[in-house]
């Protein structure tokens, strides 16, 4: 009988450790080594709530970018990836995305849902602003509206400051370091076509025909020059090219 009391003593006291140590939550956190069923509601979900805060920060300058717009097709996707139903997880956060960035109302309380989940892993909330910053930081102009709502989310889902501002930090350098490299590179491409940053769009497209004529190998191979200064003209030809679309797309033509 005292056999049997004890027996019955220790399965209740690993019963016990296992009930203790079980989070209730679990389901609603991101799974990396397995797909997982959806239990409950997706706006609950570690999953929702990401892209519900990424909402929030990709309107806070109140557009969105192309590389802002590829940035989420590609999280809806990875996201989505996890899960059973792939196809309906993925529909699903983007209907949450078109919901939650209508508003910036409930932001402190979806921070607060997202915190209660991730607050025994500090490394995955820290990464996690890491991603909202990138968000913001992409179309290379981190503004006041934007660095008001990451901060407001970094303190609400209490990520050190020095954290943060070593991530502002290192987003400013390499975006910084990016226009320079930029803006050399257009100054550049003004200085190929034979103009510069004041020349109407009519201006440099003429310089850029009388460019690509005066050096097109076809034209050169016909005058009867040999095949080094072909050659030449060819490279001539794509680096005239080149500069041509770089300075297309900055001015959006």
């Amino acid at each position: 009988m005292e056999v049997k009391i004890l027996v019955l003593l220790a399965i209740l006291g690993v019963l016990f450790f296992i009930a203790k140590s079980y989070r209730h939550d679990d389901h609603k956190i991101i799974k990396a080594e397995s797909k997982q069923t959806l239990v409950g509601d997706l706006e609950e979900h570690e999953a929702g709530l990401l892209v519900s805060l990424l909402a929030k920060v990709a309107k806070a300058d109140g557009r969105v970018c192309e590389l802002e717009a590829q940035l989420l097709k590609n999280t809806f996707n990875d996201i989505s990836s996890r899960f059973e139903n792939q196809e309906i997880i993925r529909e699903s956060l983007k209907k949450i995305y078109e919901k939650e960035k209508e508003s910036f109302d409930n932001t402190l309380l979806l921070c607060e849902k997202y915190f209660k989940l991730t607050k025994s892993d500090y490394q995955k909330r820290v990464k996690f602003l890491e991603y909202l910053l990138n968000m913001a930081f992409i179309d290379g102009d981190f503004g006041e509206t934007e660095m008001m709502i990451c901060e407001d989310i970094a303190s609400a889902i209490e990520v050190k400051k020095d954290d943060y501002d070593r991530l502002v930090f290192g987003f400013n350098h390499f975006y910084e370091n990016q226009a320079k490299q930029k803006l050399d590179s257009l100054d550049k491409a003004y200085e190929i076509l034979e103009s510069n940053k004041n020349d109407s769009f009519d201006v440099i497209k003429n310089n850029y025909r009388k460019l690509v004529k005066k050096n097109h190998p076809d034209i050169i191979q016909a005058s009867g020059a040999d095949q080094s200064i072909i050659d030449m003209a060819t490279r001539r030809l794509q680096e005239i090219n080149e500069a041509y679309e770089l300075i297309k797309k900055d001015k959006n033509v």
